[in-house]
């Protein structure tokens, strides 16, 4: 259908439509191949990290993580459709640190502040009015908190687990100024990490050998067949 000289509806309609879908999917970085498992005394949480959108963030969380930083701490807040907010390691665990666990968590990294949406299950640094401030504490989304956007560095995002966060929603919490923190302790049993791609790699080469494997025991059937 024409509207005078200029283009057609469905033709706009479709430009339109495309450039929507583009901006809705060039948001959604992609997942690097690591995966982190905190295992909570409520379930598994497993998270996933964007080291193209927040490369030095990044680096900095999985050292603390394959540091075993993050054994014995937890979540200081829970907030209903909004966020639960893993505490800094330096003050929230019950057991102490060594002297580099220490050093490591006491650092600090830039504000890498990026387009990406705080929507729920994103991982969000948290921070003090200096936006260079991160440097343990972050944040799982439990709704969409578009005021959150630009402010706060997001470096990843939850990849299994959603029904262990909607357990804590639904934990008695009790108000301490603007936190909403839960009344009873969310602890952070134990956690380890993964690599997906290596995983698929053992996948595939157990596969390959029962492939020839088979096709050994073929041959030799084809074999004793023909020359007998």
């Amino acid at each position: 259908m024409w509207r005078g000289k200029g283009v057609p509806i469905s033709i706009l309609y479709g430009c339109i439509l495309s450039s929507v879908l583009f901006g809705a999917f060039a948001q959604e970085p992609e997942l690097g191949s690591a995966r982190v498992v905190f295992q909570t005394n409520y379930g598994d949480i497993e998270f996933g990290f964007y080291p193209t959108v927040a490369p030095q963030t990044v680096d900095h969380i999985f050292k603390l993580v394959r540091m075993g930083c993050y054994n014995t701490n937890h979540f200081f807040r829970v907030d209903k459709g909004f966020v639960a907010q893993v505490a800094d390691v330096v003050g929230g665990r019950t057991a102490p640190m060594n002297e580099r666990q220490r050093e490591e968590a006491e650092k600090t990294v830039i504000g890498e502040f990026s387009d990406v949406k705080h929507v729920r299950g994103i991982l969000s640094m948290g921070r003090y009015a200096d936006p260079n401030s991160a440097s343990s504490s972050f944040s799982m989304l439990l709704g969409d908190a578009p005021h959150l956007d630009g402010q706060y560095a997001i470096f990843g995002k939850v990849t299994k687990g959603d029904e262990t966060l909607k357990k804590l929603e639904e934990l008695p919490t009790r108000r301490e100024g603007i936190f909403v923190m839960p009344t009873e302790r969310i602890t952070i049993l134990s956690s380890y990490y993964y690599d997906t791609e290596a995983e698929t790699c053992e996948q595939e080469k157990s596969i390959l050998k029962r492939r020839l494997v088979a096709s050994a025991v073929e041959v030799e059937r084809q074999r004793m067949r023909c020359f007998p």
